[in-house]
């Protein structure tokens, strides 16, 4: 069998990692990696390749920045090609990327079975580009590969057939679990000189926070706010950079709000795991302090990760100012003294995937659980207990 996954961005590296290294074990499958080009830099790609032991990418279409149009378009042209030699059995997208719904298009027209890991999330937002993108990804794949029950309900609610379902688990937290070893060895907190203090640790990214001036000066000004009781660490994502430059904005002194590069997956997520409160508007980091723990705020009116707010981890705070402040201190107050427990987000969710493309076997979303093939296979190894509760 031959299986190309093509990725383009960050987010999308993390799924893939382990659903290669799954696919990696099976001597009659040959797996493909096509990479869009669309994080293009190497602190958002090579870097993560690298870090994930992911092996470099079969083809790479050098797509880089625009607009979502000409991303989209770039990728289309450019993949087509690729497809038409190969002709694989099945195209792996990941997430809900503008690379992930062009390559999903490409394929589903040229007659090739598509299969979308993360199918199955929604915001009910239509302003957001994401959400464009997986619904229309998730309408042209014939295998949904879920993370959790109520995305593979969205998918019924919308008429998909419950066949094409499989209700396999996060392969974000696949990720997770297999890195967080390595995130206690290498103690981010220490390093950053933050050990023994209740951190803040700080991401913003989407258009609707950091494209409007005054939004992005508001959101700046609570960072600063919050850094003068604790540190808070922002690793600025390059879009944000270019907007506190442009916006003119500077850390205000008596504070201690310290702006950083981008830094890799292990270490992110050694930060994480020690803080106090995380604030975002990452999907992923919504997920991965759920699955640790960890007091978050997500800036935004609506996730496409309910689940992650059900479970008292997360909260969606609007960006206002005290509204802002009291979540975080409500947040950092009420930490639960155990992380949730999430069915089938266990570090098995790509092995599960692997199991219903070689198999064929079924991942119902109305099974309950007890007779999943993939129980008796060992626990992904832990980290230390220390990982799991903040400084």
């Amino acid at each position: 069998m031959r299986i190309m996954s093509v990725v383009g961005a960050r987010p999308n590296f993390m799924k893939l990692a382990p659903v290669d290294r799954a696919l990696a074990q099976r001597r009659d499958v040959e797996h493909l990696i096509v990479h869009t080009g669309q994080h293009y830099d190497r602190d958002m790609s090579e870097a993560f390749f690298e870090e994930l032991w992911i092996p470099a990418p079969d083809y790479h279409l050098g797509v880089g920045s625009g607009s979502h149009a000409a991303q989209i378009a770039a990728v289309l042209e450019r993949l087509e090609p690729v497809l038409v030699d190969l002709r694989p059995d099945l195209v792996l997208v990941y997430g809900d990327v503008n690379s992930t719904l062009a390559a999903a298009l490409v394929a589903a027209k040229l007659g090739l079975r598509v299969g979308h890991v993360e199918a199955g999330l929604r915001s009910g937002d239509w302003t957001m580009p994401e959400e464009v993108n997986r619904v229309l990804t998730d309408r042209v794949s014939e295998l949904l590969f879920t993370p959790s029950r109520d995305a593979g309900a969205n998918l019924v609610v919308e008429g998909v057939v419950a066949d094409r379902i499989h209700f396999v688990g996060n392969v974000m937290i696949d990720s997770l679990c297999w890195a967080l070893p390595q995130a206690a060895e290498r103690a981010a907190p220490r390093q950053h000189g933050l050990q023994g203090t209740r951190y803040v640790v700080a991401t913003l990214h989407r258009p609707p926070n950091v494209d409007d001036p005054a939004t992005l000066a508001l959101l700046f000004d609570v960072l600063c706010t919050l850094s003068r009781e604790r540190p808070v660490v922002f690793p600025v994502h390059p879009r944000a950079r270019r907007c506190l430059r442009a916006a003119g904005l500077a850390i205000e002194r008596g504070g201690d709000l310290r702006l950083i590069d981008p830094v890799g997956y292990v270490e992110m997520l050694g930060l994480v795991a020690e803080a106090a409160l995380v604030i975002t508007d990452s999907g992923g980091l919504q997920e991965e302090t759920t699955f640790l723990g960890v007091p978050c705020l997500t800036v935004g009116p609506n996730t496409e990760r309910p689940i992650t707010y059900r479970h008292g981890t997360n909260h969606l705070v609007p960006p206002r100012r005290d509204a802002m402040l009291a979540a975080a201190e409500r947040a950092v107050g009420r930490r639960a003294p155990v992380r949730p427990m999430i069915e089938r987000w266990d570090g098995h969710a790509a092995e599960r995937i692997v199991r219903v493309l070689c198999h064929d076997e079924r991942f119902d979303a109305q099974d309950p659980g007890p007779t999943d093939p993939a129980q008796d296979l060992p626990l992904p190894t832990a980290a230390p207990a220390a990982a799991y509760t903040s400084a």
